[in-house]
């Protein structure tokens, strides 16, 4: 595993991108924040990029909501969510890499939904966009999906969010091929877009959040589901997923930069890139 990246997945980043819009004054400092990161990812380009997102009701609706599912197909489509595609790529996968990661993750007793047909919305297209804003034909990489629930109550909790990063971490550490493999954790961070504190932007919690996950994810894993709501509004629930990610990556990281900007149309915008120094595992580590 070479890198992880946390980033939001505001929509509306993506539509900045797609319109020509990141120079504007609204989008320039949100996009230059961006800029010294993506330098860095295009030097390190992955073989398999695992993206943790969420859905946001375009391929799975409230009649079934898995906890935690992984796409297992050739390749995703680009979802419509109303007012078109996305003009991005479709989405290649690595099936066999996803089944590797099914197995393992079932093995380690983690109860996985497996989807062989799956479109893909803003909650993936926009984080590979933070990464690759520019893909041409086709992305760099290809793209395991990891879903989680984080809009159907009871979603998972932080602590089995940063478990599952482990288990994660562990399957992808023994696939038998020598891939190079970055995580996504998407989503956040704070906001709220219903409701009596619709608008809600938390920066100190944010901050905080940026800090304590390169250095105290065990911190974040601790806090309930209320905590995570009353702090960071009602979808700023997605931050668990950033812990799949860190959690993923093992103890010793380096953080190569971060971002922070607010807004980003009604949500605090955040990112943070770790490039991997923990070791490959044991037995690889014996056979190298």
């Amino acid at each position: 595993m070479t890198w992880g990246l946390a980033t939001s997945h505001v929509p509306s980043i993506g539509a900045a991108m797609d319109r020509g819009k990141t120079a504007d004054p609204y989008w320039k400092p949100l996009f230059d924040g961006y800029a010294p990161a993506r330098e860095w990812m295009a030097r390190h380009t992955p073989d398999v990029a695992v993206v943790v997102y969420n859905d946001h009701a375009n391929a799975v609706d409230l009649s079934v909501t898995p906890t935690f599912a992984i796409g297992a197909a050739a390749s995703y489509e680009v979802a419509d969510e109303g007012w078109g595609s996305r003009p991005v790529p479709t989405v290649v996968g690595a099936p066999e890499f996803s089944d590797h990661l099914v197995e393992s993750l079932i093995d380690s007793s983690f109860d996985i939904t497996v989807f062989q047909d799956l479109a893909v919305d803003h909650g993936l297209t926009v984080p590979l966009s933070v990464y690759c804003p520019d893909p041409g034909e086709s992305w760099p990489c290809a793209v395991v999906p990891v879903l989680v629930n984080v809009i159907q109550y009871p979603q998972p909790t932080a602590a089995r969010c940063l478990a599952l990063g482990k288990a994660l971490g562990e399957a992808i550490r023994s696939f038998p091929e020598d891939l190079k493999v970055a995580v996504f954790g998407t989503g956040g961070m704070s906001h709220q877009l219903a409701g009596a504190r619709a608008g809600l932007i938390n920066q100190d919690f944010d901050r905080m959040y940026l800090d304590a996950i390169e250095h105290d994810p065990e911190k974040l894993a601790a806090l309930t589901r209320e905590d995570y709501i009353r702090e960071a509004g009602s979808e700023g629930i997605e931050l668990i997923m950033w812990l799949i990610m860190r959690g993923a990556l093992g103890p010793r990281i380096r953080r190569v930069h971060d971002a922070y900007h607010v807004p980003a149309s009604n949500t605090a915008a955040g990112m943070v890139l770790f490039e991997n120094l923990s070791p490959v595992s044991s037995e690889r580590s014996a056979t190298a």
